[in-house]
C-alpha cells in the first residue's frame, strides 16, 4: 500500500522569523489514513506558499523565480550561485561551471510517500538558491541496490572532487551540490536549524544536520534516503556529517524519474556533437583556483606535475554562448579554442 502524505488543519509553522505560514495539515504518516486520500486544493496552495517563502526568506528571490501550476512548483534559475566556486578541488574532471539555459526544477505540490525509494544519475532536488542537488556519488554510480552501503570509491567528498562549498561542475559543465551546501547556507538571511535549504523533486523539504527545533538527530533515525517523518510536511530530508551527507534517493513518488530535468550540455556554436567529458588527471591536480570578473570572464587555473593548465571562457554576443581557450591534461596540454553554447 502507498502511504499518502498530506498537510493537516490547525498547525501553525514558522518558515522564518519574517514569515508566518498557517499550513493546513491532515493526519500524516498515519496507518489509519485512507490510502486514497488526496491533497486538497488548500494543501496544494499551502505547499506552494511554503516553497515560495523558503526562497524569499533565504534571500534568493532575485535569482530564483517560483511559479505554481499543474500540481508542481517550478523553480527557474541559471543554477549558477554567487558564492565561491571550484576552489579546493583536487580530483577535478576538468569541467567548469557554466550558467544553465532555461532550467526549471519541478517540485510536487501534492507529495505522497512511495512503496520504494527511487534514484537517478542526476539531480534529486534543488537548493533554495536554484542550484541542483545530487546524491553524494559521481554521475551514474548510484542505483537502488547501492543505497544500503557506502560507495567510498565513488564518494565525491572523500575523493576530493568537491570545492569548499560542497559542489563542483559535472560532466555537462553544470554546477551542483553533492553534500551540504555550506557557502549557500552562510549566505541565507534566515540561516538556522529551522530554515529549509532546498526541496526534493518529490515535494518534501531538505533541512540541515539538525532537527528544525535545533535538537540533535540520533544515529539511526534517518532512513535510507537521509530523511524522517515531519509533523509539518509529512516527511523531510536532512544533510549529515557522515555519508550519505545529503539526500541520496527520493522517498516520495515522482512518476518516471527519467523525465526529471537535466542541464542542457554545451555544443559548438557552429553545430556538431557536444563537448566530451574531461578525464580526471591521475592523482589529482594542485592549486586549483577559479576566478571571474564583472565582464563575465571566467578562468579555472591549476597545475599538474609541475605544469600549468587552465580553462578560460568569456560570454560572446550570442545568447548562452562562450569563447573558450583551454589547456588541459585531458587534451595532453594542447591549447584549444572554440565557441560553445548551451
Amino acid at each position: 500500500m502507498t502511504n499518502r502524505v498530506n498537510l493537516v488543519a490547525g498547525v501553525t509553522v514558522s518558515i522564518a522569523a519574517s514569515t508566518l505560514l498557517y499550513i493546513v495539515l491532515r493526519p500524516h504518516l498515519d496507518q489509519d489514513v485512507a490510502a486514497d486520500a488526496l491533497p486538497t486544493p488548500q494543501d496544494v496552495a499551502d505547499r506552494c506558499a511554503a516553497i515560495k517563502a523558503s526562497v524569499e526568506d533565504a534571500g534568493f528571490s532575485d535569482k530564483v523565480k517560483v511559479s505554481c501550476d499543474q500540481g508542481h512548483a517550478h523553480l527557474t534559475s541559471t543554477t549558477y550561485p554567487d558564492h565561491e566556486l571550484m576552489t579546493g578541488i583536487v580530483g577535478t574532471n576538468e569541467q567548469v561551471p557554466v550558467p544553465a539555459k532555461d532550467y526549471v526544477a519541478p517540485i510536487q505540490l501534492g507529495p505522497m510517500l512511495s512503496d520504494s525509494p527511487q534514484t537517478r544519475d542526476a539531480a534529486l532536488g534543488v537548493a533554495v538558491n536554484g542550484v541542483p542537488i545530487f546524491d553524494y556519488t559521481g554521475g551514474g554510480e548510484m542505483s537502488v541496490a547501492d543505497l544500503n552501503h557506502h560507495q567510498a570509491r565513488h564518494d565525491t567528498l572523500q575523493t576530493q572532487q568537491l570545492d569548499v562549498c560542497g559542489g563542483h561542475a559535472g560532466r555537462g559543465d553544470d554546477y551542483h551540490y553533492h553534500v551540504k551546501p555550506v557557502c549557500m547556507i552562510e549566505q541565507m538571511k534566515n540561516k538556522g536549524d529551522d530554515a529549509i535549504i532546498g526541496w526534493a523533486f518529490d515535494g518534501f523539504p531538505i533541512y540541515g544536520d539538525s532537527n528544525p527545533d535545533g535538537s540533535h538527530i540520533a544515529l539511526g533515525v534517518l532512513d535510507i534516503c537521509n530523511g524522517q517523518a515531519d509533523k509539518t510536511f509529512g516527511y523531510r530530508y536532512h544533510t549529515s556529517a557522515k555519508a550519505p551527507y545529503i539526500i541520496q534517493c527520493l522517498m516520495g513518488a515522482v512518476g518516471d524519474v527519467r523525465e526529471l530535468p537535466r542541464i542542457q550540455p554545451l555544443v559548438p556554436a557552429e553545430g556538431g556533437p557536444g563537448l566530451a567529458p574531461g578525464k580526471p588527471p591521475q592523482g589529482g591536480v594542485q592549486n586549483l583556483i577559479f576566478t571571474q570578473d564583472s565582464s563575465g570572464q571566467r578562468s579555472m587555473d591549476y597545475s599538474y606535475k609541475g605544469e600549468a593548465y587552465y580553462i578560460r571562457y568569456t560570454p560572446t554576443d550570442k545568447p548562452n554562448c562562450y569563447a573558450f581557450e583551454t589547456r588541459t591534461v585531458t587534451n595532453g596540454g594542447e591549447v584549444k579554442t572554440g565557441e560553445y553554447c548551451r
